[in-house]
């Protein structure tokens, strides 16, 4: 007989997801190469501007200690640069008060500038803008030396500093923007990774309904029919001991298989093969079970080749067929149950079970109807539908249809 656990190993999540998700690689502590490139681009740069602003002073014959202070002014703040990571708003300051004199740090104090606006909040930024916008007006107190340059020369230089801001406060909001995306990206893979773990658990919560409640509703009747009968032949008392110690021993296994399932960490590579899953082929056996229980059930299979349905398909109709005969055990009155179980690739499965109804549960075994919601959800996520209910014929009605594609 196939006693399925009805879990299927395949589809289980690996221990990494069920432990959550894995933590995203830490930053280096140095520079990266995309970081080496970036400072070295700009110290070029800066020694470029510098350069071109040293050779112009010289054309213009400035006075020696003074044109010396100044190219020396640039030099340090060209190697200032390679602060800018750790320092940025220091170097941008330094860089700004430097340009007040020296003219060949001008083109530094525009890198500073950028370098703060990528890297800091507009707030800090500020005061750096404003020291920019100030250097015009400061170098004519303190190098009397270098003529005042006329005022289209200082809206091209206002214009620079505003480029220089935009493009570091763009840089950062692009920054900002790739960085909420993959904390965006992050926050639904961990979602996602929550929805397949919760649907995990509700599927082996559902299955674990479907096989206990059968095995432990077989047991409960065959030992409230030993209680009910102390007086029973010795070949009945051990005929139903048997059945009990089956029962017990089959709803054991699938509580230890749930179990190892759900362990964290488990390496599926060390267990045994998969226990077979149930199909329309096992449904006589199924009914078989009851039917040693003492109850008196008809089935009625008008399928062809029950072997040659989807595996799916089958599943599904033997645990819609299992909780009926389950339910039929708790609540129903005693009386033939029917099971009838019909058709074929392209119309669909249709599974109907009826028995008596009761008004109370049989023999005390508990029961809330949570199995007939799983088998509606079943269902319905297989495509198909289910009604249950009682009949105007004093009967309670199971009836599902499933589809089954040709």
């Amino acid at each position: 007989m196939t006693t399925p656990a009805g879990l299927d190993h395949r589809i289980l999540l690996p221990a990494s997801a069920l432990s959550g998700p894995e933590p995203a690689p830490a930053r280096p502590a140095g520079r990266t190469r995309r970081d080496w490139a970036a400072d070295v681009g700009l110290f070029l740069l800066a020694i470029g501007l510098t350069a071109l602003s040293v050779v112009e002073g010289l054309g213009q014959h400035p006075a020696p200690v003074p044109f010396a202070v100044d190219a020396a002014l640039g030099g340090l703040s060209c190697l200032g640069v390679w602060l800018r990571r750790r320092r940025p708003v220091g170097f941008a300051a330094v860089a700004v008060a430097f340009s007040v004199y020296s003219m060949s740090a001008a083109g530094v104090a525009l890198i500073a500038l950028f370098t703060v606006a990528a890297h800091r909040r507009v707030a800090v930024a500020g005061p750096i803008v404003a020291g920019c916008v100030l250097v015009p007006f400061l170098t004519p107190l303190v190098r009397p030396d270098v003529p005042v340059p006329p005022w289209w020369q200082v809206l091209l230089g206002f214009a620079c500093i505003a480029a220089v801001l935009a493009w570091g406060m763009f840089v950062r909001a692009r920054r900002q923007s790739l960085r909420e995306r993959a904390r965006r990206v992050e926050s639904e893979r961990e979602l996602r990774l929550a929805q397949v773990r919760q649907s995990e658990r509700d599927r082996i919560a559902r299955e674990m309904h479907d096989v206990l409640a059968h095995r432990l509703s077989l047991l409960s009747l065959h030992a409230g029919a030993l209680e009910l009968r102390p007086d029973a032949a010795p070949e009945e008392v051990a005929q139903a001991a048997g059945v009990i110690r089956d029962s017990a021993h089959r709803a054991l296994e699938d509580l230890r298989e749930v179990i190892g399932m759900l362990r964290a960490g488990l390496d599926r590579s060390e267990e045994g093969p998969e226990r077979p899953q149930p199909t329309l082929a096992d449904l006589p056996d199924l009914v078989d079970q009851s039917r040693r229980a003492g109850m008196r059930v008809l089935l009625d299979c008008r399928v062809g080749e029950p072997a040659a349905a989807p595996a799916a398909i089958g599943r599904g109709a033997y645990r819609i067929v299992q909780e009926g005969l389950t339910n039929a055990r708790k609540h129903g009155r005693d009386g033939q149950v029917s099971v009838a179980v019909g058709g074929a690739a392209g119309e669909g499965l249709t599974v109907e079970v009826r028995n008596p109804a009761g008004a109370t549960a049989v023999a005390g075994i508990p029961g809330g109807g949570s199995g007939l919601i799983g088998l509606a959800e079943r269902a319905g996520l297989a495509g198909g539908r289910l009604e249950y209910g009682p009949t105007a014929a004093g009967e309670f009605r199971l009836w599902a249809w499933l589809p089954w594609p040709r």
